[in-house]
């Protein structure tokens, strides 16, 4: 055997190549088009036939249908799309992987890529000294060029299973069981898929393998059959950190896939020679003469033959000039093959995404609210594969972080009005002090997952937004301090013994109902941080005003109060403890207020 363990590895190494290009290629161009993806993919899924067109356009920029189903499981799990909205770019993705195939057939076989890969590379390298989207650009053309020269180098390290008659062996014993082997290949392309993590990668190697006559057409195209459900394992890896919604849109992909599957083995050789017969009226040849002429070359012609694989043939020979053009009518019969498999599955499957939601819900049912209750409800401990898009993950998180804070000012404005050292006054007191310990894991988890969003491959407005949610997260945090500031006032002030009256009762409830209305107007702006509203802005600031009067003319009458013996010292103690304790809070809400302000200024609608 000729092939030893050090080409085994250089093999391993060039899909990696092939792999790293398409991810420098992806994180390239997802920085250089920064929070315009998102606002894309967010305006073009309003119905299924946009949600289709978007995903084939997505799929085909970024040269990957696992990359663009992991942002699309992030953009469900960011609550930013819906299940069903999810189903249609899935359906288009599947369909703009094809691009990949197209590319890989029409250029990596009719043209030396040698031939613009270096120069790619030299005009990319300036680019990456620089800074912003020229940085980025630069990124994209690198991965473009990686990706072709691990094509390149695939090519040289495949096994020559021509010149290894025991693994020809292996495959041929194999090959020839009919349908059994259809099926069998169909199993390899999954499991190739699954391990590589990619169905462009797989479609490589097995182009390569079928150009040069070491398998069928029909089998290489069960291959790339299976290798549609294997790229389905990136999606279901990247959701099982996710939410329910999360993992409901990975296994609508797998089984969109999984239902092609079936229906296209049912048909497995009438659809073959469909892909034959379109090949064949475009003029480019019949896909399945390559492996049957070279070995009828083997067996006529041993000795030229042998030249052949041996690369000693001279230019312009006829066998060169006859293998070439059924090389390329191979690549492009299996491009087609990918094409029309996709095209027509999701003609389908188009109309049955109403369907496709139910069985998903009902496949991965809903948890029990309980389960849920105290976790975080957008992120998890683990990052998508694009950077850019965790931050969306992040600022839908904030604003469930702030409703919780929210209803922890409720309960402290109603745990005054309970009857001291009651049963229900201890329960709510111990609520609040849960509450708290939960603001405080979190604000750790949020401001965790943060870090790490700026840790990876982020835009500099990306990286200024993770500085801004940092801050953000911070402030309601302490928002929730002061929500259990005053619960432990209103507790010392019964251990002591302290009475209130109706007017200071009256005036705290006055200014909670003012921090309350501060609250609701921070959480308009969370909502939708993408798109401020300037009189949201100058509505918090108003009231920010109305606190601070409020706390003013009550501090200055507290001592007139004191001193008229309205009520008592030490009542109006903790009376202005707890009015301080309250315009805090306002002073949290208006922090963050200000950094929405300047950090999300540009998309005020």
């Amino acid at each position: 055997m000729n092939y030893s363990f050090f080409d085994f590895l250089a093999l391993l190494g060039s899909v990696g190549l092939f792999l790293y290009g398409m991810k420098v290629m992806s994180e390239g161009l997802q920085k250089a088009a920064g929070d315009r993806l998102r606002n894309i993919l967010s305006v073009m899924t309003r119905n299924r036939f946009t949600g289709l067109l978007t995903g084939i356009v997505i799929t085909a920029l970024i040269q990957s249908s696992s990359a663009s189903t992991v942002m699309v499981v992030s953009f469900v799990n960011a609550g930013l799309m819906t299940l069903g909205q999810s189903m249609a770019v899935i359906f288009g993705a599947n369909v703009g992987t094809t691009f990949t195939a197209w590319i890989i057939a029409l250029f990596g076989f009719k043209m030396d890529t040698s031939v613009f890969i270096l120069p790619i590379i030299a005009c990319a390298v300036p680019l990456l000294f620089g800074s912003g989207r020229k940085k980025s650009i630069g990124e994209f053309l690198i991965g473009f060029a990686f990706l072709f020269m691990g094509l390149d180098m695939i090519s040289d390290y495949v096994p020559d299973l021509q010149s290894n008659p025991e693994m020809f062996a292996f495959l041929e014993r194999y090959a020839s069981m009919g349908y059994m082997s259809v099926l069998l290949f169909a199993f390899v392309g999954l499991v190739l898929t699954a391990i590589i993590q990619s169905s462009a990668a797989t479609f490589a190697i097995v182009l390569i393998m079928c150009t040069k006559g070491w398998i069928t057409f029909d089998l290489a195209c069960a291959v790339v059959l299976g290798s549609n459900i294997g790229t389905t394992v990136t999606p279901l890896l990247a959701s099982m950190s996710g939410n329910v919604a999360a993992k409901r849109t990975a296994m609508g992909h797998l089984l969109f896939n999984f239902f092609g599957l079936i229906w296209t083995l049912l048909v497995f050789y009438p659809f073959i020679r469909l892909n034959v017969d379109i090949t064949e009226w475009l003029g480019q040849g019949n896909p399945e003469e390559l492996y049957t002429y070279v070995n009828n070359l083997e067996q006529t012609q041993p000795d030229l033959y042998e030249k052949y694989f041996a690369g000693t043939l001279p230019a312009g020979h006829s066998v060169l000039a006859k293998v070439g053009a059924l090389q390329f009518s191979v690549s492009f019969g299996l491009s087609m093959f990918h094409t029309v498999f996709n095209l027509i599955n999701v003609f389908i499957m188009i109309w049955f995404t109403g369907l496709y939601v139910k069985i998903v819900e009902r496949l991965v049912p809903k948890k029990h609210k309980e389960d849920d209750e105290f976790q975080l409800k957008f992120i998890s401990g683990g990052l998508m594969s694009a950077s850019e898009l965790n931050i969306a993950q992040a600022e839908k998180e904030l604003y469930v972080y702030a409703q919780r804070v929210q209803r922890m000012i409720n309960m402290a404005d109603e745990l005054m009005h309970l009857k001291e050292k009651s049963e229900e006054y201890s329960k709510l007191f111990s609520r609040i002090d849960k509450y708290e310990e939960i603001s405080d894991r979190m604000e750790i988890e949020i401001a965790n997952y943060l870090n790490r969003c700026a840790e990876g491959r982020l835009s500099n407005e990306g990286k200024m937004k993770v500085a801004a949610m940092l801050n953000i997260v911070s402030e309601i945090e302490s928002i929730a301090d002061c929500c259990f500031g005053c619960a432990k006032i209103l507790t010392r002030k019964q251990e002591a013994g302290v009475q209130f009256n109706d007017m200071i009762v009256e005036n705290i409830d006055k200014m909670f109902a003012y921090i309350k209305d501060a609250m609701a107007d921070m959480l308009v702006l969370l909502n939708d941080i993408e798109k401020v509203r300037e009189a949201d802005i100058i509505r918090s600031y108003n009231k920010e005003r109305e606190i601070n009067n409020l706390r003013n003319n009550l501090r200055s009458n507290n001592v007139d109060n004191i001193n008229s013996h309205k009520y008592e010292y030490q009542s109006g103690i903790y009376y202005m403890d707890l009015i301080n304790t309250i315009e805090k809070m306002g002073d949290y809400v208006i922090n963050v207020v200000d950094t929405v302000r300047d950090h999300f200024r540009k998309h005020t609608a």
